[in-house]
Parts: C-alpha cells; structure tokens; sequence
C-alpha cells in the first residue's frame, strides 16, 4: 500500500461562540493528527470549486477527478443498496420527513427529528411497498436512519427536479415549503416522469400521515415520519473514472455506491440499528464500529492494494444539528482510534496519509457551507511544529487546492 486517503464528513467549521470563538477542530485534543500534520504538508481545498456548497455526492465525485455532470445523488445511493437496476430504471434519493399537510405543505423537519428508528423506518416502507398504487412497478427501500431511496422500474427520464431543493448545484436554499417534481425539458417522457414521481409522493403522504407508527410517534411528542423529500434523479450508472487499485471501506449507500461504481474493492458492515431515542449514542456506536471497521480493512490489505479510500461519516451530523461539542468530541475519538493507528501504521510501512473533507458543515449554519476545508498530507517529512486545524492549513506549503487536483496533486494517481 502506498497510500491512505481518509475523508471525515463535514468536518470543516467555523468559529463558535460555544468554543471559545473557534472551531471544533481548533479546540479539539487530536495529537495523533498533529504528529502526522507535523511531519507533512498542510493546504486547503474547495471540493468542487470556491464559491460552490456542494452536497456530499458531489464533493466525492470531484475530489476523484470527475465532473459533476458524470453522477447522480439517486443512482449512487442505490447502487450502495442490494436492490438490481437496469437502464431506465429512476433512482431517487429519499428522506423520510416531516410536512404539516399536503394543502399548506410547511416543511417541519426535512429529517423526521433524526430519531426514526430501524424499525419504524422499515415498517413505513413496507406500508409504502404495499399500499400504493401506481402504473407503473416501483420499490421504496430504506437504508439508514431517514434515509431511502426510490426506484420505479421503466424507461424514465432523469431530467426532472427533486421536491427537496435544499442544495441545488453549489446553493442552498432552506426552503419551507414542500415543491413539486418538475420536468426540465419538453419531453414528453421527462413530463410523465414527473407526474408518475408526484402521484407517488402524494400517495406516500395519504399511507405515511395516519400509519399506527406515526400516530404511536405523536403521541410520543416525536414528529411523524409522513413525507418523502427526494432528489438526485438518475437512470443510468454513473460514468466515473476507475479506481481498481484502490480498496475501500465505506458504510454508507452513498459512498457504498460510489466506491463499486470506481471499481474499487469494496468492503461495508451493517450500520448499528437505532433502538432508543438517543440519537447520539447511536451515533458514537457507529463511529466506534465504522473505525474498528476500517483499522480491520487497513490492516487486511496492506499488501494487496496501492490505495485506500476511508470515509467516516458521523462528523456531519452534529454540523447539521449544531452541536460544536459533539463535533469536537468526535474528532478527538477519530484521533484516539484510527489516527493513532495511522501514526503506527504508516512510517514503519512507508505509506502517505491524506486526511481531508468532502465539504464544510458549519455548526453555527447548521448546512453544507462554501468555506475551504483543511487538508493534511503526511509524507514522513523532516519535523516541524504544526496543528491541524482550518486556520493552520490555510497557511501551509500546499496552498489552496481545487478537489479535482488533489490526488494527482499528492500523488495519489501515480
């Protein structure tokens, strides 16, 4: 192996007032990373390009030199799933939200409170799977927490809008109102595409709002889980380059999808199932595992693969929900766990380390922002005193980097 890539979500911020005026990271008690920063190289990168809020998807794609326009959100997150698709059929990513009423359509929460459990989610799409009618043939799944994805069976059109605008190519919109799907051209397939996508979230609505695990939910005081808000429409897999030297170890539908598409070897664990109502402690459970997890997947193919791509997604969330401290905590057990056996693990192996993320999620914005994130590259370099954090990456050797550029800007291509 020669080198190790590891993408924590979200984990560029900003300054917080709860922080002392600074950021999680500038805070937090990593000295794992500050060992690896000081015997490498900092810089700071915009995923996509300055300017630009990407959504997840489309920072992965471009940090591994594609254009945005080869992906889509729907067919990578379903490729991540063990559902079979055939060109034409319409993938959709799907949340399971919260609308006050199909008439007024006031978004409550794009996200159901977050504390959907596995259970609950998986009953809702069984209603949804056998419940509803339509023309045409269909499969509602869901994968973790709110999330799910959409797929009708066919000859579909992608060239539609989502009903979630939350992130449309490089803007946010924090929209309080639901849309309807929408066709983009003239097509009269594109149009029916819509139709068929909207008569089965209005459909979805009428199963969802009055199901036995929504009325249980609010008598609970909890928020039902009676909308679907979707996007990322695609019909065919997406064309990216190919990694087939590169192994990774990913747990999510989306960077599931993408690592399979890339080719590359592709190794997953089924996500702790939320039981309670503690969010966070499902949480931590599954950073615990996902790092267990990719120390296991390191060590197994040290001598079978040039590269590795790690992906560790739990960092987003308390950015989304702005939570500073839970970030800050986060990062600190990413350092104690898998950073610490990267200190260990690489000098002696003579392996690069590039640590980065796919976009910044400023707890104060509590959304994907356009802001840089720092990137450490550790190179076995000669020692200097160095932190890794936003304000220090910003003045390091590397300078500013477009997500694009940065393998081939390290030297992770060769």
């Amino acid at each position: 192996m020669k080198g190790i890539l590891v993408v924590v979500d979200g984990m560029g911020d900003l300054p917080n007032k709860q922080l002392g005026d600074k950021t999680p990271l500038e805070v937090a008690n990593m000295p794992n990373a500050n060992f690896l920063a000081s015997r490498g190289e900092m810089g700071y990168m915009y995923s996509v390009k300055p300017g630009f809020i990407p959504e997840s998807d489309e920072a992965i794609v471009s940090i591994f030199g594609n254009e945005l326009i080869s992906s889509t959100r729907g067919q990578l997150e379903a490729r991540g799933t063990d559902l079979k698709l055939v060109r034409g059929d319409l993938a959709l990513r799907a949340n399971f939200g919260t609308i006050d009423s199909l008439k007024e359509g006031n978004i409550i929460d794009r996200r159901a409170g977050r504390n959907l459990s596995t259970q609950e989610a998986e009953t809702l799409a069984k209603a949804l799977n056998k419940n509803i009618k339509l023309p045409v043939p269909f499969i509602f799944k869901t994968t973790v927490g709110h999330r799910g994805v959409l797929i009708l069976k066919g000859g579909f059109s992608d060239n539609i809008s989502g009903n979630d605008n939350t992130y449309s190519m490089g803007k946010t919109t924090i929209s309080g109102k639901i849309s309807s799907c929408k066709s983009l051209d003239e097509e009269d397939n594109s149009q029916y595409t819509a139709r068929m996508v909207n008569e089965f979230l209005e459909k979805s609505f009428e199963v969802l709002d009055k199901h036995p695990v929504n009325e249980m939910r609010k008598k609970k005081g909890l928020l039902p889980a009676n909308f679907l808000l979707v996007r990322g429409a695609g019909i065919e897999s997406p064309k990216l380059k190919m990694y087939k030297k590169w192994v990774s170890a990913a747990y999510m539908p989306l960077e599931i999808g993408f690592s399979r598409v890339c080719g590359m070897k592709t190794y997953s664990f089924d996500y702790p199932k939320l039981k309670k109502l503690d969010v966070y402690e499902n949480l931590y459970e599954g950073l615990a595992k996902a790092c267990k997890f990719s120390i296991w997947v390191l060590r197994k193919n040290k001598k079978k693969f040039d590269y590795a791509y790690i992906h560790i997604k739990e960092t987003d969330l308390p950015g989304h929900d702005g939570k500073p401290l839970e970030k800050k905590q986060m990062l600190e057990y990413i350092d104690k766990t898998l950073f610490n056996f990267l200190r260990k693990f690489a000098p002696p192996n003579k392996i690069k380390v590039l640590i980065t993320a796919d976009h910044s999620t400023p707890c104060k914005d509590k959304a994907h922002s356009a802001d840089a994130v720092p990137v450490l590259f550790y190179n076995n370099s000669i020692p200097k005193e160095k932190k890794f954090n936003e304000n220090e990456a910003r003045k390091g050797t590397l300078g500013r980097i477009n997500g694009k550029e940065l393998l081939a800007k390290i030297g992770f291509l060769k």
